[in-house]
């Protein structure tokens, strides 16, 4: 915001189908494409290195699960709360999920019909809400700002990073953990998203590929750590990168479809670029919500085109590798774009060989392309026509 504080990331930790650690992460973007049918998920994942033993796993869903193991990589790296060196007080927990903890409220519906409503888990409720894993994070830490989870779909994770960026901007918080996680791939929710129509009938996602015909359900989450950026330099933080500014609007138009040439879109990343203080030329490349429906992508490509110009910025989408993770979805390519700055190379966007013929984007495909690091914008968009782009520029 326009004459706010400004708002370094200090952290970033990552869990997901592409690789556990921002290190694993960051290699899987540059490999090939997933193809696994309906979901992918992470393969032999053991919670209990992130947790007091392996009850105390158990008494936390997978969405919980992930964020934790994301906000131990994080904390680590800024050498934990005592690191920041913030006040607790102003230390804030903004984080968000699509759906929460869909995998324990599954289970213990099939508990209670096989064996009865005495036998349903009392820890049911605390596990499937959906503000579990923000407040396991904030309990974990100590933090005792703002703890408050974002829900709007697949828009959530870019949301949840924009509303913790304006806390600090607007002095509120000097610090804060933010992200998001999902683990919504049971097989009610993977047949519901099929019935749909929205999964890939041969289970392989393909944004903006002229054969795209769906997505493929992901899993995982990924925290940032945002402090003001005095309080950052001051203590010597290494400094990932900088949240510019984002911005947040409505389709108003469909609960499943996006509004027409992606007007929602065109007015949410113009929103952002004016909160940056950036015009559309300073941007360096735009990581794509890409989910691989014909619909959506349309409508992406149609928006970047109408703001950017015909093949004017670098595009990519990450979700050929990491699947479409809903509410994480924003935190994960927020996490990509992040790598991206650091290592100087855009991943290519797997699995797409042919880009759809009524588009005009520069999607990188094929090979990582080697970039001068600048602002990034990454979008996301949710069912209920909610909107979300993040500029995340470096440091």
């Amino acid at each position: 915001m326009s004459g706010g504080r400004r708002v370094a990331v200090t952290g970033l930790g990552v869990v997901a189908p592409a690789g556990i650690g921002t290190s694993a992460f960051w290699q899987g973007l540059l490999g090939p494409g997933a193809s696994s049918g309906q979901s992918l998920r992470i393969d032999d994942w053991d919670p209990t290195p992130y947790f007091d033993g392996p009850k105390q796993a158990r008494r936390a869903d997978r969405v919980e699960q992930f964020a934790l193991a994301a906000a131990g990589e994080a904390f680590d790296q800024v050498g934990g709360v005592d690191g920041v060196g913030a006040d607790t007080a102003r230390f804030g927990t903004i984080f968000a999920t699509g759906v929460g903890g869909l995998h324990t409220l599954e289970e213990q519906i099939a508990v209670r019909l096989d064996k009865g409503e005495r036998r349903v888990s009392p820890f049911l409720v605390p596990m499937m809400m959906a503000n579990a894993p923000g407040a396991a994070i904030s309990m974990r830490y100590g933090l005792q700002g703002q703890s408050e989870t974002i829900v709007t779909a697949c828009a959530a994770g870019t949301h949840a990073i924009n509303y913790a960026a304006r806390l600090i901007k607007w002095g509120i918080l000097d610090a804060a953990v933010t992200g998001g996680s999902e683990a919504a791939g049971t097989p009610t929710g993977i047949a519901g998203f099929a019935n749909m129509t929205a999964l890939s009938t041969v289970g392989v996602s393909r944004p903006f590929d002229a054969e795209r015909d769906g997505f493929v359900m992901g899993e995982g989450g990924a925290v940032l750590i945002l402090e003001e950026w005095s309080h950052a330099t001051a203590r010597g933080a290494t400094i990932l990168g900088e949240v510019l500014g984002g911005a947040s609007n409505a389709d108003a138009h469909h609960i499943t479809a996006p509004a027409p040439g992606g007007v929602g879109a065109i007015r949410c990343i113009n929103l952002a670029l004016e909160e940056s203080g950036l015009s559309a030329g300073d941007i360096a490349q735009v990581n794509a919500h890409g989910t691989s429906t014909p619909l959506n992508d349309a409508a992406e490509a149609a928006a970047i085109t109408e703001v950017f110009g015909p093949n004017g910025v670098p595009v990519v989408s990450t979700k050929g590798v990491t699947g479409h993770a809903l509410g994480a979805a924003g935190a994960l390519e927020a996490a990509a774009s992040l790598l991206s700055i650091q290592h100087e190379l855009i991943p290519p966007t797997a699995n797409t060989t042919t880009l759809g013929e009524e588009m005009s984007i520069d999607l990188v495909m094929g090979e990582p392309r080697p970039w001068q690091p600048g602002p990034v914008i990454s979008n996301n968009f949710g069912f209920g026509g909610h909107n979300g782009s993040v500029v995340i520029a470096p440091a």
